[in-house]
């Protein structure tokens, strides 16, 4: 059996092995070579194109947790990155050009491979198919799939999304709940109260932060989509401040007291272990995000679960248009992987390319689908593309995803150990049972 690919990212990578391995013969389309995008530099299969690091390896950590659910699963693209890695501590970096030379040989192994340098862009429904093509998809694609997907209005072309702070590390004798005008459940928000000096300290510190740098193709399109914060600010202090930040109609009800500004954390999940703050799409760099926001009442140890980022980033409104095996719900004959499915990052985006392989394996064959327990990373992103959520925003891996362990740990490496712990167990029990 023949089955398309498209993309030859990560994502395109990952899956095409997963199926090689299994017997069909695949059809990596990659549209690098003949046609490039504006950030890529080379048209090298499973091209890094920021960071030439994979992020931790430590068990401790949800990113080292992700790599050893994958190294259980036979990961072809991780294999590689191991084979041109590059000294950074306990991070996994590589060489950029050895593991694209790494990936395309061990594809190049298979007889039944073929790599197609063509922009794809019809999309044959009747074949078997992949659509891992990234988050720069090209512009006729990008038409293709809002065709396929029937209404132009779950394919969106930016992220602008804000941080996520993990709620275990709020400091709740400064946090309290609230809702504007008591309009509502008490526990549907968290509130940091600023008074006239923190934040003039705050605002000054924001407009002053450093800011990560965007291409110009991303410039127009997305200022104009959403304003970050910082440059809401720039117009003047008192922006915010009657912005996302306005303090009317909230008082502290352990103290009763009101404040000059409020920012509001909003539950990501039921169980409350991660929070968004609500209005705060930002481009500053990841360090100033964690530098500056400090500086809000409660966020002084805050762990981010999830930085906010502005930029040009295609993606499908996929809890309303697939399933949690990455399948499209009206074709079972067409799968997405990859940043395209709302998963946010390097390993993240190797992940859902094997996992939406071996679910179209799994189809074919006629055996149950292939979700991992909520208690692994890889089952829980696939629940968090899938679930229902009218705020759906692309999502990296964390601890914050997982339900809380059955014993409370208050040593925090102690814990993360505890939570990866889990997933390696549950996952091998998972696959055991489930893969075949």
């Amino acid at each position: 059996m023949i089955i398309n690919v498209v993309g030859g990212g990560l994502a395109g990578s990952e899956a095409s092995y997963q199926l090689l391995k299994r017997g069909y013969s695949v059809r990596l389309y990659e549209m690098r070579g003949v046609k490039n995008t504006p950030c890529h530099d080379t048209d090298g299969l499973a091209e890094l194109v920021c960071s030439n690091s994979l992020k931790s390896m430590e068990k401790s950590t949800a990113s080292g947790a992700l790599k050893m659910e994958l190294e259980l699963l036979d990961c072809m693209v991780l294999r590689c990155c191991y084979e041109a890695k590059v000294p950074a501590g306990g991070a996994l970096a590589v060489n950029r050009v050895l593991m694209s030379e790494a990936v395309l040989r061990e594809l190049s192994k298979f007889d039944n491979f073929e790599l197609i340098r063509e922009e794809y862009v019809d999309i044959d429904s009747s074949i078997p198919t992949i659509i891992a093509s990234g988050p720069l998809t090209s512009d006729d694609l990008a038409v293709s799939i809002n065709n396929l997907i029937g209404n132009g209005k779950d394919l969106h072309f930016y992220d602008a999304v804000a941080p996520i702070i993990a709620g275990d590390s709020l400091d709740m004798d400064k946090v309290f709940e609230a809702v504007r005008y008591d309009k509502g459940e008490p526990g549907d928000y968290l509130n940091c109260g600023m008074d006239r000096e923190q934040y003039q300290a705050f605002y000054e510190a924001l407009i002053s932060g450093e800011r990560a740098n965007l291409h110009d193709f991303e410039k127009g399109e997305i200022f104009e989509s959403c304003m970050p914060i910082e440059v809401m600010a720039e117009r003047g202090a008192e922006t915010i401040r009657y912005g996302m930040m306005k303090p009317v109609g909230i008082t502290n009800p352990k103290t009763g007291e009101r404040y000059n500004a409020v920012v509001q954390l909003r539950k990501e999940n039921v169980e409350g272990s991660a929070y968004n703050l609500v209005g705060f799409q930002t481009n500053l760099t990841f360090p100033e995000q964690r530098r500056i926001f400090a500086f809000i009442p409660g966020l002084e140890n805050a762990e981010f679960l999830r930085y906010g980022v502005i930029h040009r980033n295609t993606f499908l409104n996929s809890p309303k248009i697939l399933t949690s095996t990455y399948c499209l719900k009206t074709n079972p004959n067409i799968f997405f992987a990859g940043q395209i499915t709302g998963v946010e990052g390097y390993v993240e985006s190797i992940m859902s390319g094997l996992i939406s392989a071996i679910n179209l394996h799994q189809q074919i064959i006629g055996a149950n689908e292939f979700v991992p327990p909520v208690t692994t990373i890889c089952g829980a992103l696939q629940r968090h593309i899938s679930r229902e959520n009218v705020n759906f925003q692309p999502m990296n891996s964390n601890f914050g995803i997982l339900p809380e362990l059955d014993e409370r740990i208050r040593d925090k490496k102690l814990r993360k150990t505890a939570y990866s712990l889990r997933a390696e167990a549950d996952m091998k029990a998972y696959i055991e049972k489930n893969l075949i």
